[in-house]
């Protein structure tokens, strides 16, 4: 198979949750168990941090890639969903896994696969675990795909587990209560293991605490414990809460007997994008007019990038939007300007809302827009009637985002 045969089959004959919805969430952990069984517990052979939570958890990810990078470690790095190419889900110091490799690896395990129908998720992982273990790294950072209890990658014993916050998003999968959902990405808190939580919330505090205490960890959070945060080469008000919980998430790690110095954080903060290939978090794509798009999408991270949008000097404001079918409309509606153009698509994946189905609902709230027939067509229309002082966003979900970049 070649490697775009390799990655038809992956997508077309296994599901996968960014695809499909709910009918690719697994309730327990027993096929990935099987796999790294049959993969012979890959995860075992390196050190890893794992990296949960609602908002940040992607940009989250990368910083501390790309401060162990600097520190001189030789840094795995897996996360979910990929913008362009499958590859960018496994990387090695900001290097993408081969085309062989994954070809490879299919190949080799197709047969076990398709006898055990594993899910999209739970074979990417075990690339990712299989690919870190035979290149050697030092240490991987293992970004959850959703929730923690139940997610595939929650088979490792981190350094450190790290939880960024919590917010509203998959009430189908992990409750509709911060409580609930708190208790769902809380699972990957481990005996013993260090736990550093992004933000301090009234409602999911004491969760968080009597988990730790069930396990006797060490509990931090990290906006309570950081009081100086360094600058970040990726932009947003937003990251200020990243760059903290990365912060703490290294002096636990220089506790257990890394050796990460005030320099390495400094440059790796600065030099996320260059070291890790980050795409899509509050990415400048033009300056004259200005273009920007980023891929936060549920309530809480759409209220951060809302924020930074009108903190922004233009005349008119342009957003090209588009979101997916079993995305709760309710929850967002309300933070999305009055006072824009509306540029209205559909994500080219099966679970993509309906252009002229969001463009009624955006008619109720008196929401001026046009629904287009793609999200390529969309964004060429916003750029046609944009004038150099006026800006235009991109967003809503990780797929528009994707497929303007």
């Amino acid at each position: 198979m070649t490697y775009q045969d390799t990655l038809n089959w992956m997508f077309s004959q296994l599901p996968m949750y960014q695809k499909q919805g709910k009918s690719a969430y697994k309730t327990d952990l027993s096929n990935t168990i099987l796999l790294v069984n049959h993969l012979r517990q890959p995860h075992n052979d390196f050190k890893s941090i794992h990296v949960a939570g609602t908002n940040g958890k992607g940009s989250t990810s990368h910083m501390l890639a790309s401060v162990l990078q600097e520190a001189g470690y030789n840094v795995g790095l897996y996360t979910s969903p990929h913008l362009k190419d499958f590859r960018e889900r496994i990387k090695i110091n900001g290097k993408e896994v081969s085309k062989s490799y994954v070809i490879g690896f299919i190949k080799r395990n197709k047969a076990f696969f398709e006898a055990n129908q594993l899910s999209f998720f739970e074979m990417t992982v075990g690339m990712a675990f299989e690919y870190f273990s035979k290149k050697k790294v030092d240490i991987a950072v293992v970004e959850v795909g959703l929730g923690g209890r139940l997610d595939s990658t929650n088979i490792i014993t981190p350094e450190v587990s790290v939880i960024t916050n919590i917010g509203i998003d998959h009430t189908q999968f992990l409750g509709n209560t911060l409580k609930a959902i708190a208790f769902e990405k809380g699972g990957i808190i481990k005996p013993n293991i260090p736990v550093v939580i992004g933000e301090t919330q009234k409602e999911t505090q004491s969760v968080f605490k009597d988990l730790a205490k069930k396990s006797k960890s060490n509990i931090a959070f990290a906006d309570k414990e950081i009081t100086e945060v360094y600058k970040s080469d990726l932009l947003g008000s937003y990251q200020i809460k990243n760059i903290k919980t990365v912060i703490q998430s290294i002096k636990e790690l220089n506790r257990n007997g890394y050796n990460i110095s005030e320099e390495n954080i400094k440059k790796g903060l600065l030099s996320v994008i260059k070291n890790t290939g980050l795409l899509g978090r509050w990415q400048v794509l033009n300056k004259k007019p200005k273009v920007v798009c980023d891929t936060g999408h549920n309530r809480e991270g759409l209220q951060y990038v809302m924020r930074q949008l009108l903190n922004e000097k233009f005349e008119q404001l342009h957003i090209v939007f588009g979101v997916v079918n079993d995305k709760d409309l309710n929850s967002i509606l309300d933070l999305l300007p009055q006072k824009a153009t509306y540029y209205l698509c559909k994500p080219d994946i099966p679970r993509g809302l309906d252009a002229n189905k969001l463009k009624s609902i955006f008619d109720k709230l008196n929401l001026k827009g046009k629904a287009y027939n793609s999200v390529k067509e969309a964004y060429k229309e916003a750029l046609k009637h944009v004038n150099s002082n006026d800006f235009v966003f991109v967003g809503g979900s990780t797929f528009v985002v994707a497929e303007v970049i």
